[in-house]
Protein backbone atom coordinates (compact mmCIF):
# COMPACT_ATOMS: atom_id res chain seq x y z
CA UNK A 1 0.00 0.00 0.00
CA UNK A 2 3.41 2.38 -0.07
CA UNK A 3 2.13 4.02 3.28
CA UNK A 4 3.77 1.34 5.85
CA UNK A 5 6.03 2.11 8.11
CA UNK A 6 9.55 0.75 6.97
CA UNK A 7 11.95 2.29 8.75
CA UNK A 8 12.28 4.74 12.02
CA UNK A 9 15.51 7.23 12.79
CA UNK A 10 15.92 8.28 16.46
CA UNK A 11 18.10 11.06 17.51
CA UNK A 12 19.43 13.15 20.64
CA UNK A 13 19.02 16.83 19.98
CA UNK A 14 18.64 19.89 22.07
CA UNK A 15 15.96 22.14 23.54
CA UNK A 16 15.91 25.61 24.01
CA UNK A 17 17.64 25.41 27.34
CA UNK A 18 20.34 23.11 25.87
CA UNK A 19 19.01 20.02 27.60
CA UNK A 20 18.40 16.81 25.51
CA UNK A 21 15.50 15.93 24.00
CA UNK A 22 14.24 13.19 21.18
CA UNK A 23 13.88 14.06 17.46
CA UNK A 24 12.46 10.98 15.46
CA UNK A 25 11.55 10.25 12.07
CA UNK A 26 9.40 8.29 10.40
CA UNK A 27 9.69 6.53 6.95
CA UNK A 28 7.04 5.39 4.77
CA UNK A 29 7.34 2.29 2.26
CA UNK A 30 7.54 4.98 -0.66
CA UNK A 31 9.61 7.05 0.85
CA UNK A 32 7.54 9.57 3.02
CA UNK A 33 8.70 10.64 6.29
CA UNK A 34 7.43 12.58 9.35
CA UNK A 35 9.75 13.51 11.77
CA UNK A 36 8.72 15.41 15.35
CA UNK A 37 11.03 16.70 18.07
CA UNK A 38 9.44 17.02 21.84
CA UNK A 39 9.79 19.56 24.33
CA UNK A 40 10.17 19.33 28.44
CA UNK A 41 8.77 21.59 31.53
CA UNK A 42 10.82 23.39 34.37
CA UNK A 43 6.91 23.53 36.05
CA UNK A 44 6.12 19.91 36.04
CA UNK A 45 3.33 18.94 37.72
CA UNK A 46 3.69 15.51 39.47
CA UNK A 47 0.64 13.69 38.32
CA UNK A 48 2.52 13.91 34.84
CA UNK A 49 3.22 11.19 32.77
CA UNK A 50 6.96 10.32 33.36
CA UNK A 51 9.86 11.92 31.08
CA UNK A 52 12.62 9.43 30.82
CA UNK A 53 16.37 10.20 31.08
CA UNK A 54 19.31 8.41 30.73
CA UNK A 55 20.77 9.74 34.42
CA UNK A 56 24.38 8.73 33.02
CA UNK A 57 25.98 11.44 35.17
CA UNK A 58 29.00 12.00 32.63
CA UNK A 59 26.13 13.07 29.91
CA UNK A 60 24.39 16.31 30.17
CA UNK A 61 24.41 16.36 34.20
CA UNK A 62 22.04 12.89 33.51
CA UNK A 63 19.76 14.33 31.36
CA UNK A 64 20.85 12.19 27.63
CA UNK A 65 17.90 10.26 26.16
CA UNK A 66 20.39 8.14 24.09
CA UNK A 67 18.74 5.07 26.04
CA UNK A 68 15.19 6.94 24.90
CA UNK A 69 16.30 6.50 21.08
CA UNK A 70 17.99 3.27 21.35
CA UNK A 71 14.31 1.65 22.57
CA UNK A 72 12.66 3.70 19.11
CA UNK A 73 15.15 2.54 16.50
CA UNK A 74 14.83 -1.04 18.00
CA UNK A 75 12.00 -2.13 20.31
CA UNK A 76 9.05 0.25 19.05
CA UNK A 77 10.50 0.04 15.64
CA UNK A 78 10.04 -3.95 15.71
CA UNK A 79 6.53 -3.46 17.14
CA UNK A 80 5.24 -0.83 14.39
CA UNK A 81 7.16 -2.04 11.38
CA UNK A 82 4.84 -2.54 8.82
CA UNK A 83 1.83 -1.23 9.76
CA UNK A 84 -0.55 1.74 7.98
CA UNK A 85 0.94 5.46 9.45
CA UNK A 86 -2.53 6.31 9.36
CA UNK A 87 -4.07 3.78 12.17
CA UNK A 88 -2.79 6.58 14.88
CA UNK A 89 -4.95 5.14 17.55
CA UNK A 90 -3.82 1.54 16.72
CA UNK A 91 -0.46 2.95 16.50
CA UNK A 92 -0.67 4.65 19.79
CA UNK A 93 -2.29 1.70 21.72
CA UNK A 94 0.86 -0.64 20.61
CA UNK A 95 2.85 2.22 22.28
CA UNK A 96 0.98 2.00 25.30
CA UNK A 97 0.88 -1.71 25.95
CA UNK A 98 4.43 -1.36 25.26
CA UNK A 99 5.21 0.48 28.25
CA UNK A 100 2.35 -0.79 30.32
CA UNK A 101 2.16 1.35 33.22
CA UNK A 102 0.26 4.38 34.22
CA UNK A 103 2.48 6.85 34.05
CA UNK A 104 4.83 5.65 31.33
CA UNK A 105 7.70 4.77 33.33
CA UNK A 106 9.02 2.72 31.20
CA UNK A 107 9.45 3.93 27.89
CA UNK A 108 9.14 7.45 29.09
CA UNK A 109 6.21 9.85 27.89
CA UNK A 110 9.08 11.61 25.92
CA UNK A 111 9.74 8.40 24.19
CA UNK A 112 6.50 7.62 23.40
CA UNK A 113 5.11 10.94 22.36
CA UNK A 114 8.11 11.39 19.75
CA UNK A 115 7.26 8.09 17.71
CA UNK A 116 3.40 9.03 18.08
CA UNK A 117 4.03 12.58 16.41
CA UNK A 118 5.95 11.56 13.92
CA UNK A 119 3.30 8.77 12.53
CA UNK A 120 0.79 11.93 12.16
CA UNK A 121 3.24 13.72 10.50
CA UNK A 122 4.38 10.77 8.14
CA UNK A 123 0.20 10.17 7.79
CA UNK A 124 -0.60 13.77 6.96
CA UNK A 125 2.48 14.29 4.24
CA UNK A 126 1.41 10.53 2.69
CA UNK A 127 -2.06 12.11 2.75
CA UNK A 128 -0.69 15.28 0.71
CA UNK A 129 -2.66 17.20 3.70
CA UNK A 130 -1.47 20.06 5.72
CA UNK A 131 -1.48 18.83 9.18
CA UNK A 132 -4.11 20.38 10.34
CA UNK A 133 -6.18 19.44 8.39
CA UNK A 134 -5.29 15.76 8.23
CA UNK A 135 -6.13 15.63 12.47
CA UNK A 136 -9.28 18.22 12.46
CA UNK A 137 -10.41 17.21 8.61
CA UNK A 138 -13.16 19.78 7.56
CA UNK A 139 -14.03 20.89 10.52
CA UNK A 140 -11.24 22.89 11.70
CA UNK A 141 -11.74 26.54 10.95
CA UNK A 142 -10.40 28.69 13.87
CA UNK A 143 -7.70 30.64 14.81
CA UNK A 144 -6.56 30.72 18.09
CA UNK A 145 -5.75 33.63 20.20
CA UNK A 146 -2.17 33.78 21.83
CA UNK A 147 -1.95 34.30 25.23
CA UNK A 148 2.00 35.98 25.22
CA UNK A 149 4.43 35.86 27.95
CA UNK A 150 5.42 39.19 28.32
CA UNK A 151 6.75 39.10 31.54
CA UNK A 152 8.73 36.15 33.22
CA UNK A 153 8.76 35.05 36.86
CA UNK A 154 8.47 31.82 39.08
CA UNK A 155 10.53 29.01 37.64
CA UNK A 156 10.66 30.47 34.30
CA UNK A 157 13.34 33.60 35.66
CA UNK A 158 15.91 34.17 38.09
CA UNK A 159 13.91 37.07 39.38
CA UNK A 160 12.00 37.91 42.51
CA UNK A 161 8.37 36.96 40.99
CA UNK A 162 6.04 34.43 42.54
CA UNK A 163 3.69 34.41 39.60
CA UNK A 164 5.01 32.42 36.98
CA UNK A 165 3.72 34.60 33.41
CA UNK A 166 2.30 37.64 33.18
CA UNK A 167 0.94 37.40 29.44
CA UNK A 168 -1.73 39.28 27.46
CA UNK A 169 -4.41 38.36 25.16
CA UNK A 170 -5.15 40.18 22.43
CA UNK A 171 -9.45 39.03 22.30
CA UNK A 172 -9.66 42.78 20.07
CA UNK A 173 -8.07 42.00 17.32
CA UNK A 174 -9.56 40.94 14.24
CA UNK A 175 -7.08 38.35 12.90
CA UNK A 176 -4.48 36.47 13.79
CA UNK A 177 -2.15 38.62 11.99
CA UNK A 178 -3.25 41.92 13.72
CA UNK A 179 -2.81 39.79 17.30
CA UNK A 180 0.72 39.30 16.74
CA UNK A 181 1.49 42.76 15.55
CA UNK A 182 -0.27 44.12 18.73
CA UNK A 183 1.57 41.73 21.30
CA UNK A 184 5.47 42.52 19.36
CA UNK A 185 4.44 46.12 19.77
CA UNK A 186 3.53 46.35 23.22
CA UNK A 187 6.66 44.16 23.92
CA UNK A 188 8.86 46.79 22.26
CA UNK A 189 6.67 49.39 24.18
CA UNK A 190 7.37 47.92 27.54
CA UNK A 191 11.34 47.30 26.99
CA UNK A 192 11.58 50.89 26.19
CA UNK A 193 9.70 51.32 29.81
CA UNK A 194 11.69 49.07 32.13
CA UNK A 195 15.22 50.85 30.55
CA UNK A 196 13.53 53.81 30.97
CA UNK A 197 13.15 53.17 34.84
CA UNK A 198 16.38 50.94 34.96
CA UNK A 199 14.81 47.36 34.81
CA UNK A 200 16.51 44.79 33.39
CA UNK A 201 14.96 44.00 29.50
CA UNK A 202 16.73 40.47 30.02
CA UNK A 203 14.81 37.83 29.08
CA UNK A 204 13.64 34.12 30.76
CA UNK A 205 13.28 30.63 29.46
CA UNK A 206 10.22 31.58 27.25
CA UNK A 207 11.12 35.00 25.95
CA UNK A 208 9.46 37.61 28.03
CA UNK A 209 11.26 39.99 30.71
CA UNK A 210 12.88 38.98 33.99
CA UNK A 211 12.81 41.99 35.54
CA UNK A 212 12.80 41.82 39.41
CA UNK A 213 9.86 44.06 40.48
CA UNK A 214 8.50 45.52 44.00
CA UNK A 215 5.95 43.28 43.89
CA UNK A 216 3.66 41.14 41.80
CA UNK A 217 1.06 43.70 40.69
CA UNK A 218 3.87 45.84 39.46
CA UNK A 219 4.11 44.21 36.28
CA UNK A 220 0.55 44.27 35.36
CA UNK A 221 0.60 48.10 35.78
CA UNK A 222 3.69 47.87 33.72
CA UNK A 223 1.97 46.07 30.91
CA UNK A 224 -1.32 48.23 31.29
CA UNK A 225 0.90 51.30 30.19
CA UNK A 226 2.67 49.54 27.58
CA UNK A 227 -0.64 48.56 26.31
CA UNK A 228 -1.65 52.09 26.30
CA UNK A 229 1.55 52.81 24.85
CA UNK A 230 0.27 51.53 21.59
CA UNK A 231 -2.55 52.89 21.53
CA UNK A 232 -4.85 50.22 22.60
CA UNK A 233 -7.50 49.70 25.16
CA UNK A 234 -6.54 47.25 28.22
CA UNK A 235 -10.09 46.01 28.54
CA UNK A 236 -11.34 45.70 25.11
CA UNK A 237 -8.42 44.80 22.67
CA UNK A 238 -5.80 43.52 25.01
CA UNK A 239 -6.61 41.67 28.68
CA UNK A 240 -3.99 40.35 31.27
CA UNK A 241 -3.15 36.62 31.63
CA UNK A 242 -1.59 35.19 34.39
CA UNK A 243 -0.50 31.64 35.22
CA UNK A 244 0.21 31.78 39.10
CA UNK A 245 1.55 28.09 39.11
CA UNK A 246 1.20 27.90 42.76
CA UNK A 247 2.34 24.50 43.04
CA UNK A 248 5.33 25.87 43.27
CA UNK A 249 5.13 27.72 46.27
CA UNK A 250 2.73 25.56 47.84
CA UNK A 251 4.19 23.76 50.78
CA UNK A 252 2.27 22.30 54.09
CA UNK A 253 -1.03 23.97 53.11
CA UNK A 254 0.17 27.32 52.87
CA UNK A 255 0.67 29.56 49.95
CA UNK A 256 4.03 31.32 50.30
CA UNK A 257 4.31 34.55 48.50
CA UNK A 258 7.82 35.26 49.04
CA UNK A 259 8.04 38.74 47.27
CA UNK A 260 5.50 39.99 49.48
CA UNK A 261 6.62 38.02 52.90
CA UNK A 262 2.34 36.59 53.27
CA UNK A 263 1.84 33.30 53.69
CA UNK A 264 -1.90 32.28 52.85
CA UNK A 265 -4.56 29.43 53.53
CA UNK A 266 -6.22 28.39 50.11
CA UNK A 267 -9.11 30.99 51.13
CA UNK A 268 -6.82 33.82 51.53
CA UNK A 269 -4.88 32.52 47.67
CA UNK A 270 -8.34 33.14 46.75
CA UNK A 271 -9.45 35.90 47.77
CA UNK A 272 -5.56 37.68 47.20
CA UNK A 273 -6.51 36.25 43.33
CA UNK A 274 -10.24 37.95 42.89
CA UNK A 275 -8.57 40.99 44.78
CA UNK A 276 -6.26 41.09 41.49
CA UNK A 277 -8.92 40.39 39.18
CA UNK A 278 -11.37 42.89 40.54
CA UNK A 279 -8.29 45.57 40.31
CA UNK A 280 -6.74 44.79 36.93
CA UNK A 281 -9.27 43.70 33.47
CA UNK A 282 -7.78 39.67 33.94
CA UNK A 283 -8.95 37.62 31.05
CA UNK A 284 -7.36 34.35 32.63
CA UNK A 285 -6.25 32.73 36.25
CA UNK A 286 -3.61 29.70 35.05
CA UNK A 287 -2.94 27.14 38.22
CA UNK A 288 -4.00 29.96 40.64
CA UNK A 289 -4.11 26.96 43.22
CA UNK A 290 -1.61 23.96 43.69
CA UNK A 291 -2.28 20.29 41.78
CA UNK A 292 -3.78 18.73 44.55
CA UNK A 293 -5.67 21.29 46.43
CA UNK A 294 -8.99 20.58 45.34
CA UNK A 295 -10.96 22.54 48.11
CA UNK A 296 -8.65 26.06 46.94
CA UNK A 297 -9.91 25.09 43.46
CA UNK A 298 -13.67 25.16 44.37
CA UNK A 299 -13.32 28.24 46.21
CA UNK A 300 -11.56 30.19 43.25
CA UNK A 301 -14.04 29.12 40.78
CA UNK A 302 -16.92 29.84 43.03
CA UNK A 303 -15.14 32.85 44.07
CA UNK A 304 -14.70 34.14 40.32
CA UNK A 305 -18.04 33.91 38.13
CA UNK A 306 -18.08 36.19 35.18
CA UNK A 307 -16.13 35.32 31.95
CA UNK A 308 -12.77 35.33 33.41
CA UNK A 309 -11.00 31.59 32.53
CA UNK A 310 -10.04 29.53 35.49
CA UNK A 311 -7.37 27.14 34.14
CA UNK A 312 -6.24 24.27 34.81
CA UNK A 313 -2.42 22.98 34.09
CA UNK A 314 -0.78 20.81 36.68
CA UNK A 315 -4.13 20.24 38.24
CA UNK A 316 -5.43 18.54 35.12
CA UNK A 317 -1.92 17.94 33.25
CA UNK A 318 -3.90 16.67 29.53
CA UNK A 319 -5.62 13.74 31.65
CA UNK A 320 -9.12 12.38 31.59
CA UNK A 321 -9.38 11.12 34.85
CA UNK A 322 -8.19 14.30 36.44
CA UNK A 323 -10.15 16.82 34.15
CA UNK A 324 -13.15 14.69 34.97
CA UNK A 325 -12.96 15.13 38.63
CA UNK A 326 -12.19 18.99 38.08
CA UNK A 327 -15.59 18.98 35.69
CA UNK A 328 -17.38 17.24 38.79
CA UNK A 329 -16.05 19.42 41.49
CA UNK A 330 -16.35 22.41 39.34
CA UNK A 331 -13.09 23.24 39.95
CA UNK A 332 -12.21 25.07 36.60
CA UNK A 333 -13.64 25.96 33.21
CA UNK A 334 -10.38 25.56 30.99
CA UNK A 335 -7.89 22.89 30.47
CA UNK A 336 -4.19 23.65 29.45
CA UNK A 337 -3.42 20.60 26.58
CA UNK A 338 0.40 19.80 26.95
CA UNK A 339 1.20 17.03 24.64
CA UNK A 340 4.09 15.65 26.97
CA UNK A 341 2.15 15.48 29.85
CA UNK A 342 0.32 12.44 28.88
CA UNK A 343 2.44 11.20 26.24
CA UNK A 344 0.62 10.30 22.87
CA UNK A 345 -1.99 11.71 20.75
CA UNK A 346 -4.60 10.01 20.58
CA UNK A 347 -4.52 10.38 24.83
CA UNK A 348 -4.55 14.31 24.22
CA UNK A 349 -7.39 14.14 21.71
CA UNK A 350 -9.29 12.78 23.68
CA UNK A 351 -8.83 14.76 26.46
CA UNK A 352 -10.11 17.63 24.39
CA UNK A 353 -13.06 16.00 23.22
CA UNK A 354 -13.73 15.70 27.14
CA UNK A 355 -13.36 19.24 27.55
CA UNK A 356 -15.21 20.14 25.07
CA UNK A 357 -18.04 18.26 25.63
CA UNK A 358 -18.15 19.63 29.24
CA UNK A 359 -18.19 23.05 27.42
CA UNK A 360 -14.51 23.61 28.96
CA UNK A 361 -11.63 26.14 27.09
CA UNK A 362 -8.76 24.80 25.83
CA UNK A 363 -5.77 26.24 25.24
CA UNK A 364 -2.89 24.41 23.62
CA UNK A 365 0.27 25.22 24.91
CA UNK A 366 3.95 24.82 24.35
CA UNK A 367 6.50 24.00 27.27
CA UNK A 368 9.62 25.85 28.45
CA UNK A 369 12.02 23.54 27.18
CA UNK A 370 10.93 23.92 23.15
CA UNK A 371 12.09 23.26 19.76
CA UNK A 372 11.41 24.69 16.41
CA UNK A 373 8.99 21.86 16.09
CA UNK A 374 5.36 23.79 14.90
CA UNK A 375 3.14 20.90 16.36
CA UNK A 376 0.81 22.36 18.43
CA UNK A 377 -0.07 25.11 16.11
CA UNK A 378 -1.39 23.04 13.88
CA UNK A 379 -3.05 20.96 16.61
CA UNK A 380 -4.91 24.05 18.07
CA UNK A 381 -6.42 24.77 14.54
CA UNK A 382 -7.62 21.06 13.98
CA UNK A 383 -9.35 20.70 17.55
CA UNK A 384 -10.83 24.42 17.14
CA UNK A 385 -8.84 25.41 20.39
CA UNK A 386 -9.66 29.31 21.16
CA UNK A 387 -6.41 29.54 23.02
CA UNK A 388 -2.84 29.03 22.08
CA UNK A 389 0.56 29.75 24.59
CA UNK A 390 3.87 29.53 22.94
CA UNK A 391 5.42 32.16 24.84
CA UNK A 392 6.88 35.40 23.92
CA UNK A 393 7.30 37.25 20.88
CA UNK A 394 11.21 36.77 20.89
CA UNK A 395 13.30 33.28 20.75
CA UNK A 396 12.57 30.95 17.23
CA UNK A 397 11.22 27.98 19.16
CA UNK A 398 8.61 30.56 20.21
CA UNK A 399 7.87 32.19 16.92
CA UNK A 400 7.80 28.57 15.03
CA UNK A 401 4.36 28.32 16.42
CA UNK A 402 2.94 31.58 15.69
CA UNK A 403 4.52 32.04 12.08
CA UNK A 404 2.49 28.66 11.18
CA UNK A 405 -0.15 29.77 12.35
CA UNK A 406 0.40 33.49 10.31
CA UNK A 407 1.02 31.13 7.50
CA UNK A 408 -1.99 29.10 7.82
CA UNK A 409 -3.73 32.26 7.78
CA UNK A 410 -2.54 33.99 4.74
CA UNK A 411 -2.97 30.75 2.42
CA UNK A 412 -6.51 29.92 3.82
CA UNK A 413 -9.13 32.07 3.76
CA UNK A 414 -11.40 29.61 5.56
CA UNK A 415 -9.56 30.23 8.64
CA UNK A 416 -11.56 32.64 11.18
CA UNK A 417 -9.76 34.58 14.51
CA UNK A 418 -10.99 33.17 17.16
CA UNK A 419 -11.29 36.41 19.20
CA UNK A 420 -14.32 37.00 16.57
CA UNK A 421 -16.01 34.02 17.60
CA UNK A 422 -15.37 34.44 21.47
CA UNK A 423 -16.47 37.77 21.59
CA UNK A 424 -19.75 36.75 20.04
CA UNK A 425 -20.32 33.88 22.58
CA UNK A 426 -20.26 36.20 25.56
Amino acid sequence: MMNEIININSFEILDSRGVPTIFTEVVLENGIKGSASVPSGASTGIHEALELRDKDLNRYKGNGVLNNVKVINSMIFDAIAGIDARRQKDIDKILLDLDGTINKKKLGANTILSVSLAVAKAAANYEKKELYKYLGGTLSYLLPIPLVNIINGGAHANNNLDIQEYMITPIGAKTFQEAIRWCSEIFYNLKDLLKKNNYSTSVGDEGGFASNFKNNEEPIKYLLKAIKMTKLNPERDVMISLDVAATEFYANKKYKISSEDKSFTNLDMSEYLLKLKNKFPIFSIEDGMAEDDWEGWSHLSNSITDNTLIVGDDLFVTNKKRLLKGITRKAANSILIKLNQIGSLTETLETIDLAKRYNYETIISHRSGETEDAFIADLAVATNSMFIKSGSVTRSERLSKYNRLLILESSDKNLVYSGLVYNEKI
